[in-house]
């Protein structure tokens, strides 16, 4: 067994531009699905801020 060469897996390589491909357009149409079903914009926080009303001081006379 030890004369024996290494023996070299070619397995071509042609799939993996398509399984980068196909994770390319799931990100694209997943990220278009977030956007615009308004779970990523438009979102309405609803604050609402009531200041204190302040009256100007009274003027001096002399």
């Amino acid at each position: 067994m030890s004369d024996r060469e290494p023996t070299v897996i070619h397995t071509g390589g042609s799939g993996g531009w398509a399984v980068a491909a196909a994770l390319l357009i799931a990100a694209i149409a997943g990220g278009l699905f977030l956007i615009e079903g308004g779970y990523l914009g438009n979102r309405d926080v609803g604050i609402n801020v009531t200041l204190p009303k302040i009256e100007a001081p009274a003027p001096v006379t002399r």
